[in-house]
């Protein structure tokens, strides 16, 4: 087995839960920063791996510090009158482990909070200072701030006698000098990057005399970020195309400023396949606007510099070709033709998503073949045929004193497994109702954009509701209908044996014993027959508490599916019922969430559903269940997945959803070949 994955850079961020009032708002925007938005699944966010540390209680502390779990880790440390008051968190501070490749920023809510420079893990470090900002512009300032550290902590090699400036990011400011829109927006960001520790290059003010203009413009721009001003003159003017095509041909991160006033006779074709940012041609800039492209800026320098090293780890472990090239932004005709020129080249790998077939049909007609890591057309049939159910729900977070992962991450795994199983063919089924922001709608979401990016008729998922929930209102049959495009509903029958008694053509709401009981009976019902109609099952999350069944619903689908001997792939760094059954696997003590007293104390009227259901044999037997998972052995379920047991122990263990993907495609693959 290859040695184990590490990706090239994690988040990690620590707080008090007294702060939550402010830093919540930090987190939530620089969770939209630094991942993917799960609304818009085929966006080119950033895809970082984050990970929050907390608790539930001022006195308590997260149960484990930060661990070194990519190539390099940065630490954001906040801290304030509470961090330092309560002393066990002023011990935890204290005790990080700090490394070259674990780095610390801290970031002061309050004056009170550089108290922790003075000594411990953050001695002598220098902080972000949030408290002196002002409070309309703090969240933006620290997002800005914050992700500057990660550039030059994630990405750059910071020297012992550098104090920062020269591992800063360089901005080129690319602007028109004929109109006012695009001189005055540049000289209004200049002004604010002379307030901060980046650097810029600014028209011929920062050429040195004697030094020759057009050299001195190429060589900057191969060292910084482009920022193009477009104004209405920007694009017919001869230096400042010049300078796309430079940062183009020396494939540097840029975005575009669209600051239009009127009319632009010509979009410079070079000047496309970049984010772009819009604010309004009026000068002065507001300071909202310059830090909104100053963020947009630096994000997309790091995720430049992120896809490249990602991209490049892949290469490494034979995730890809080691003979393709590999491009940071899907290719341009310019750059594949140089390419074809120079390197003789034929394969190129850019990062997730993979575009529109029709946007890259040109490709071929070069002889080149462009791929994304986890996707390729030579890869469209290759799970075809094969029904793989997925049993994936979110966790509740614990308030990060255990687990880490951001509550949203469950509904990104699902998602891309989604995206990835369904663009091989395979027939995705799954068990959930149809509530607005739910799985499935996520799920189906992802179905429709892949339907349409790969322009394929083959797309299946099977959505498989129970008796009683496909009997819900018009609004809920409306909205199903609206995916009948890429889905196929399954509704099951209520058990024959307790049909007679309720009205099989009225939803029945689980608000009582009896009613709770009927509704076991018909999602155990349901779990059993969709998981004997599938070829395999992927697990991850799952409540352990506040459910509708007889049990925590992913414990019962995996109970079933190892009855029913089918290859079943569990992710157990997610959380939930699939952590608990994982630390079984490993021979950890067993969890008291799988104990029916535990069941009894966290589940308002389950005592009365199982001494209700026991008059059936319908109950849960805990004590059964407890002998099964015991009995469990790795090897076999690891074979009967595809995959070698170091290799299974790894899919149960590696909180990254990459990895996770990765790995359950190839159990896949065995299993189909």
């Amino acid at each position: 087995m290859s040695p184990q994955y590490k990706p090239p850079i994690a988040v990690h961020f620590i707080w008090h839960p007294l702060d939550s009032d402010t830093v919540d708002p930090i987190l939530e925007a620089i969770t939209r920063c630094f991942s993917r938005d799960i609304n818009r699944p085929f966006s080119r966010n950033l895809n970082i791996p984050i990970f929050f540390y907390s608790s539930c209680s001022p006195t308590d502390v997260p149960n484990d510090l930060p661990s070194e779990l990519a190539l390099r880790n940065v630490l954001f440390v906040f801290t304030s009158v509470n961090t330092r008051g309560y002393t066990l968190w002023d011990n935890y501070i204290n005790n990080l482990k700090l490394t070259r490749t674990m780095r610390a920023v801290p970031v002061a809510l309050s004056h009170e909070g550089l108290g922790h420079g003075g000594g411990g893990s953050l001695k002598n470090i220098n902080f972000i200072r949030v408290y002196e900002w002002q409070k309309e512009y703090m969240v933006q300032n620290t997002v800005l701030a914050m992700a500057h550290e990660l550039y030059r902590h994630g990405f750059i090699e910071i020297e012992e006698q550098d104090h920062g400036k020269s591992s800063s990011i360089k901005l080129f400011l690319s602007h028109a000098k004929s109109g006012d829109t695009g001189r005055l927006h540049a000289e209004s960001i200049k002004r604010f990057i002379d307030t901060t520790n980046m650097s810029h290059f600014f028209d011929a003010t920062t050429i040195s005399p004697g030094f020759k203009f057009d050299e001195e413009i190429i060589k900057s721009i191969k060292e910084s970020t482009v920022l193009a001003i477009c104004s209405d003159d920007y694009s017919s003017r001869y230096w400042c195309q010049r300078e796309i095509l430079s940062a183009k041909e020396h494939h540097r991160p840029m975005i575009a400023i669209n600051c239009l006033e009127e009319f632009e006779d010509r979009i410079f074709p070079a000047g496309s396949n970049i984010p772009c940012v819009h604010i309004s041609p009026e000068s002065p800039l507001k300071e909202s606007d310059v830090l909104k492209i100053l963020t947009a800026a630096i994000l997309e320098t790091i995720r430049h510099c992120h896809a490249l090293s990602s991209l490049e780890h892949y290469q490494a472990r034979g995730w890809i070709d080691s003979r393709c090239a590999l491009f940071s932004r899907p290719p341009e005709i310019r750059q594949l033709l140089t390419l074809k020129s120079d390197d003789q080249k034929n394969k190129l790998c850019y990062p997730e998503p993979p575009i529109y077939s029709e946007e890259g049909e040109w490709h071929s007609h070069l002889s080149i073949e462009t791929f994304t890591p986890l996707w390729s057309s030579s890869d469209n049939n290759s799970l075809k045929g094969l029904r793989v159910g997925i049993s994936v729900s979110d966790v509740a977070s614990g308030c990060f004193k255990e687990h880490h992962l951001p509550t949203s991450q469950s509904v990104r795994l699902a998602q891309d497994l989604a995206r990835h199983l369904l663009a091989r063919s395979a027939t995705l089924i799954y068990g959930g109702d149809l509530r607005k922001d739910g799985f499935t709608e996520f799920i189906l979401n992802e179905a429709v954009a892949l339907k349409s990016r790969l322009n394929t008729h083959d797309i299946h998922v099977e959505n498989h509701l129970a008796w009683p929930i496909h009997k819900a209102d018009k609004e809920m049959t409306s909205w199903r209908a609206n995916y009948r495009a890429v889905m196929n509903t399954v509704e099951h029958d209520i058990p024959a044996d307790i049909a007679n008694d309720v009205d099989t053509d009225q939803y029945l709401p689980p608000t009582s014993p009896q009613n709770k009981y009927i509704w076991s009976r018909c999602l155990t019902e349901m779990r059993q027959q969709s998981i004997d109609s599938s070829h395999a099952r992927v697990c991850a999350g799952g409540k352990i508490s506040g459910y509708n069944g007889k049990m925590p619903g992913v414990l019962e689908e995996i109970l079933i599916a190892i009855d029913k001997n089918k290859p079943i792939y569990l992710l157990g760094a997610f959380g939930g019922i699939v952590g608990e059954v994982c630390k079984i696997l490993r021979q950890e003590p067993y969890p008291d969430s799988l104990t029916e007293t535990w069941q009894v104390t966290y589940n308002a009227e389950y005592v009365d559903l199982q001494t209700l259901a026991s008059k059936s044999g319908n109950n849960a037997n805990y004590g059964q269940v407890k002998t099964i998972l015991e009995g469990i052995d790795v090897s076999t379920i690891s074979k009967n997945a595809g995959l070698d047991e170091a290799t299974y122990l790894r899919l149960m263990a590696t909180p990254f959803v990459d990895e996770c993907i990765y790995l359950i495609i190839q159990g896949l693959k065995n299993l189909s070949t």
